[in-house]
């Protein structure tokens, strides 16, 4: 055993009361129930300047750039709940990251085309102020953006995360209902499981073989024993997204059926994250084409991906047909006909609701719905 994996146990027995007693030094100098830090803004583009954060009222700092699909599809739904809060809530959109080539002048111009979908405050970060005292000082720069933070009534920091959550979390903290301590051991104990996650699969990975070559099969009992141990010291580790790709890996290779249990229970359980609906996709597609799967193997993936789907908070930007059609695939390998039309059906329409899909892509989806329908009928009696 590994000098870096008795470090690894080590660290896993003692990481509840690590949590509990986590100090912000640990994820930088910020973490929830600090003081929030200041504005330091120096270009307002549209609304009042705010200057500082006034006592008995709940701000929402929103950071955003113009390239960032993701806060652009956000800022529809954050307009909204600006608007249904405005009497308690004060929103401001910080623009940061932006390429050396997008000028004040390209912002302004975005801002206000953007008109009501970006209803709130919104100013740019030109010196990077509010980059180094908020995403650097929390250790958010990794998750990048759109990331929101909330500061409370009693200007505190309240919350950090994605803004497609901010609609509960404001709910619960318009109504006194927010619990800070409660986000904040939340928050800690995540770091620490992600961090954990990550460190394990280094291990793991010398396990695992190399999926382009003849040794693809690795160790799956050494990798399954290694988990065990893991899982033993720290419970909380054994659906996470790293832990579960090596362990439903691992169990593909020697029971099939223990695989499906695992992951059906990987994408029933959340963890740091949502659940690791991922982890089970990529390892059937990593051994699809190299271990004779069961039919109920590609009927999970092809749940997984159904599951992936649900979870998209902007299906607009996402290319949601290219899911489809692997989801119509994998349900055409677990042997159900009807659902890999109805797949691949969904995976026409989200083709075509795009403005400049491909014409081989149209081409090639219903070529094979076609092929889907002639087996289909084919087979009947």
């Amino acid at each position: 055993m590994t000098t870096r994996f008795h470090w690894l146990l080590l660290l896993l027995a003692c990481i509840i009361s690590v949590a509990i007693h986590a100090q912000n030094d640990q994820f930088g100098s910020l973490n929830i129930g600090d003081p929030a830090p200041p504005l330091k803004v120096s270009l307002w583009i549209k609304g009042e300047p705010i200057q500082r954060f006034e006592k008995g009222r709940i701000y929402v700092v929103e950071f955003w750039a113009t390239w960032c699909k993701p806060c652009i599809a956000a800022m529809p739904d954050l307009s909204v709940l600006a608007s249904e809060y405005k009497d308690r809530v004060t929103f401001l959109g910080i623009d940061i990251y932006e390429r050396k080539t997008t000028c004040i002048e390209k912002i302004r111009s975005f801002v206000d085309s953007a008109g009501q979908r970006m209803d709130y405050n919104v100013a740019a970060d030109n010196n990077n102020l509010m980059v180094t005292g908020w995403m650097d000082a929390s250790g958010e720069k990794a998750m990048g953006i759109p990331r929101t933070f909330v500061v409370n009534a009693e200007g505190s920091l309240a919350w950090i995360g994605h803004p497609k959550d901010l609609a509960e979390v404001l709910h619960k903290m318009v109504n006194n209902d927010w619990d800070i301590k409660e986000a904040l051991f939340k928050r800690n104990l995540d770091k620490h499981l992600r961090e954990l996650d990550d460190s394990i699969s280094f291990e793991l990975i010398n396990y695992s073989g190399n999926a382009y070559k003849q040794d693809y099969v690795g160790k799956p009992d050494s990798a399954l024993l290694l988990v065990n141990k893991i899982v033993k010291d720290e419970p909380k580790l054994k659906y996470a997204p790293h832990i579960a790709f090596y362990t439903f890996s691992s169990l593909l290779k020697i029971n099939q059926h223990k695989a499906y249990e695992y992951g059906k229970a990987t994408m029933a359980t959340q963890t740091y994250e949502e659940p690791a609906y991922d982890a089970i996709i990529r390892a059937i597609e990593v051994y699809s084409d190299k271990l004779s799967l069961t039919p109920k193997i590609y009927q999970l993936g092809a749940e997984g991906y159904q599951a992936q789907i649900d979870q998209i908070p902007y299906p607009d930007i996402a290319n949601i047909y290219k899911l489809y059609d692997k989801m119509a695939n994998w349900y055409w390998r677990a042997n159900d006909k009807s659902k890999a039309i109805n797949a691949q059906q969904k995976a026409l329409e989200a083709l075509k609701s795009k403005k400049d899909f491909s014409k081989a892509d149209l081409v090639a989806f219903k070529s094979r719905l076609q092929q889907y329908k002639n087996n289909l009928v084919y087979k009947l009696p």
